[in-house]
């Protein structure tokens, strides 16, 4: 590599010389730079969703590739956030593809200090067995006199980040049940 050669590749004197004279695009550019290639630019599809950390329910855009999530980044068509994460946020990938996370049932028996795998079926009808054994047990026809059909053995607390659909739902589900301690964290 000759000097002229090694001064027209530098930034400066490309930014005296070029089409670029504050040095925002082209004269900045290196030979590196310019076989880079975004994160995101070989995904399939551009999945919209919502933040899963706080009530604030920052935007996201989840980029797929081959049914594998391969990038998180803030939504800039969000009217919440802007295209902005916060730490958590911007680290949410770690939740689809971290090697802490977990793909089956995990499940300590009361008094237990070890963890045992469970199959999800068999976590499900035990959930299911409890909730009926919560309901059975606190289930009140009347009180004070006045009829009530509610069970106190049993409350919901929705998550921050569910949508209006998910905790009309969600609502629903626990009034047939008979429940009466229903509420949301994004109202608290």
């Amino acid at each position: 590599m000759g000097v002229r050669d090694w001064i027209g590749s530098w930034p400066v004197y490309r930014q005296a010389t070029g089409d670029d004279p504050l040095g925002r695009g082209a004269a900045a550019k290196s030979a590196g730079t310019a076989r880079l290639t975004a994160r995101v630019s070989t995904a399939d599809q551009v999945v919209k969703s919502v933040c899963p950390y706080c009530a604030v329910g920052c935007g996201q855009d989840v980029y797929v590739q081959d049914g594998r999530v391969t990038q998180i980044e803030g939504d800039p068509d969000s009217p919440v956030s802007r295209g902005r994460l916060c730490p958590k946020g911007s680290a949410s990938l770690q939740l689809t593809t971290g090697s802490a996370r977990e793909y089956g049932v995990l499940y300590r028996r009361p008094h237990g200090t070890d963890w045992e795998r469970l199959d999800l079926d068999t976590a499900m009808r035990m959930i299911a067995d409890r909730v009926i054994a919560a309901r059975r047990h606190g289930w009140q026809w009347e009180h004070d006199g006045k009829r009530v059909r509610r069970t106190l053995g049993i409350a919901s607390l929705g998550g921050a980040t569910l949508d209006n659909e998910e905790n009309y739902l969600i609502k629903k589900l626990f009034t047939a049940l008979g429940a009466v301690q229903i509420e949301n964290q994004a109202r608290v």
